[in-house]
Order: structure tokens, then sequence, then C-alpha cells
């Protein structure tokens, strides 16, 4: 969209790329605009060189958003016309690492290709707040790992880290072992947040190592804290959450791994980008029946399942989401599953775009 500072300043360089390069390696864009009217549309098409879906076409325009799950702009989503598949949804990230295309479709990684380069990017070398160096063989060898995405100049994570730390001395330590991924700006911060911390670190100097795994494991944001099992398969990359309702890791793996239903006001990430079905109000056992249905039908991966069910007590971001939607259940008297079940359209929350 015009409007859009990040657009503007990524349409000229795709312009470019495109015109280049990539028109000729076969790939064609399709303009989808978020601009506010007609006239903004048709001037900000005109710096592109390639096709656009009609403005008039608001419809479809929305479909194609809530199908790709479209939370922000610039977005570019790579689609393989002759089945319609999605190859990647971060193709904005794919072509401005390779914007000759000699890599297109920019097909992602496999799940197999994805752990390995985890496993070569965390390696063998780790440091502590002593200046020690480690190994894998010394020190990872607990039945779970913890990678701690953090920085010294973030605000929520100087509240997290004492919490974490904590939390680790007075038990977690005998299931995990937790190693400080840093997002610091230089050395000297590095090592002054390090010696808060009484676990590992990958060393400041792995930059590259660090981006493989910010990547590939969809760090978005600090702190973050991914657990993976000791064979280094993922066991959540919600474990901030997780450490929060169990301190010393109790229930590892089972209790840790994507639930079919959750406490929206413990992690909202996924209400912005899924279909949701949020019941307000502290009764939520209708909403987890329907949920451990749905779960089942997806084969138990909650990743498969058509929607995401939450229920929502009272707290800071149900108090939200009762301000953001015009919808009241106050009156409504039908017992909770059956609300759940006739109204899982009119609970879907859409983010404005």
């Amino acid at each position: 969209a015009h409007w859009c500072p990040p657009c503007r300043q990524f349409t000229p360089q795709m312009a470019g790329w495109y015109t280049d390069n990539l028109a000729a390696k076969g790939l064609e864009v399709v303009f989808v605009s978020s601009d506010k009217d007609q006239g903004s549309f048709d001037s900000y098409f005109a710096e592109h060189p390639w096709l656009a879906l009609p403005f008039s076409d608001r419809d479809r325009k929305e479909e194609l958003s809530k199908k790709f799950k479209v939370n922000g702009i610039p977005s570019l989503v790579i689609v393989d016309p002759s089945t319609g598949d999605v190859i990647t949804t971060d193709g904005r990230k794919a072509v401005s690492s390779d914007p000759t295309g000699e890599k297109l479709p920019w097909t992602p990684p496999t799940k197999a290709e994805k752990k390995e380069m985890c496993i070569k990017a965390l390696g063998d070398s780790f440091v502590d707040k002593d200046g020690h160096n480690h190994t894998k063989a010394d020190r990872l060898n607990k039945e779970y790992i913890g990678l701690y995405f953090s920085a010294h100049w973030c605000p929520p994570c100087q509240m997290f880290t004492p919490e974490l730390a904590k939390m680790y001395d007075e038990g977690l330590k005998d299931k995990m072992e937790i190693v400080f991924v840093s997002s610091d700006k230089d050395e000297a911060a590095f090592q002054g947040y390090l010696g808060d911390m009484p676990w590992l670190a990958l060393p400041f100097s792995k930059r590259d190592e660090k981006g493989v795994l910010s990547d590939e494991y969809g760090v978005q944001g600090i702190p973050t804290f991914v657990i993976l099992d000791k064979d280094m398969n993922v066991v959540t990359t919600d474990g901030r959450s997780k450490v929060g309702q169990d301190p010393k890791g109790e229930s590892l793996p089972d209790g840790w791994l994507p639930q079919p239903c959750n406490d929206v006001n413990d992690d909202p990430s996924e209400v912005n980008s899924e279909t949701c079905v949020i019941v307000l109000g502290a009764d939520g056992d209708g909403v987890k029946a329907v949920a451990d249905e749905h779960h089942a039908a997806a084969g138990k991966d909650v990743s498969e399942m058509k929607y995401r069910f939450y229920t929502a007590p009272p707290g800071q971001i149900e108090s939200q989401i009762r301000k953001l939607t015009p919808v009241s259940y106050t009156h409504l008297t039908l017992p909770t599953k059956r609300i759940v079940e006739i109204s899982v359209v009119a609970a879907e929350l859409k983010q404005n775009r």
C-alpha cells in the first residue's frame, strides 16, 4: 500500500530486481493492494511493472489476505502456479537475499534439513559467565535444551531473565540446560548481561549462527524461549509461557507441547494470524471438549487444526478482546459447548489490514 513506508522502500527495490532478472526467470508478480481508495491504488500501481488485482475486488483481497495469513505489509507470498500450493510466505526475505533469483522458487528447507541447519549453527562451543569454555558433551547432556533469545537492552528481557534464573536454580536445571542466544549490540553488553545468567551462551562472535537459529525457529521478538529435546527436535517455541506454568519442567514434554486449547491471556500470538474460537468467561470446559474433537480429527497435530481454540477467563488479553469486539456473551444462556459449535464464524477475529 502507498501509505505504508516499508512498502514504499521495498517496492522500487523489488521492481528493479523483477525487471533486471526475476521476470526473465519465470516469476510473475500480482499486486494485492491495501490502499485506502482507488486514486491511491492507481497512483501507486503506476510504479509497479507487474500485474494487479483490481482494487474494486475487495472481497477477493480479503480472501487472499486470510488464506495466506498476511499480518503485515509488505508481504510477498510465492505460490506454485500449476497447483496453487504455497511455496513460501516469506518471499520478501527470500528475494532480498537472492535478488537475481538464482535459487527460485525459494523452496524452504524440509523439517530434516532445518534440523541439520540448526544443529550446525548451534555448534559445539559454548561459554559461561566466568569465561570458561564448554562442549555439548560436557554440558548439553540433559533431556532438554532451552535456547534463550534475549538482550540486555530489551526491557521485557530484563524482567524475565531473573525469573528464569530463579526457576533454573530451583529445579529447572535438573531437566534442561539453557543456552543464551544474544541479540546484544556488542561484546561488552553481551558479557555484562551473561553475568546475570547461571547457564551457557553461544559465543557472541557467532553472529551468522545466531541469525540462522533466529530464522529457523521463527524468532520475531524477544525474549523467546525455544525448547528442544536432546535430539534437537522442537518441543515448543513458546517456552516462555510454558515455564511460567511449570517452573521445574515436571510436565515435560507432553505438557509443553502445543495444546488444542489454551488460555488466551497466556499467549495470544495466533489470534491475529489464525481463525480462532474464543470463549469469554471462566467456564472453558465446553470449548476444551470441542477443541479435543478437532485435535483428534487433525491427527493430533495442532498445526493442522482448522481453528485455534481459547478459553478467556478474566485477564489482560481477555479485557482487550472485549473492547475490540462488539460481541458480548454475557446474555447467552445456552450451554457453552453449543455456543462454540454455532458461533465459530462469529467468533473469528480479523486483524484490520
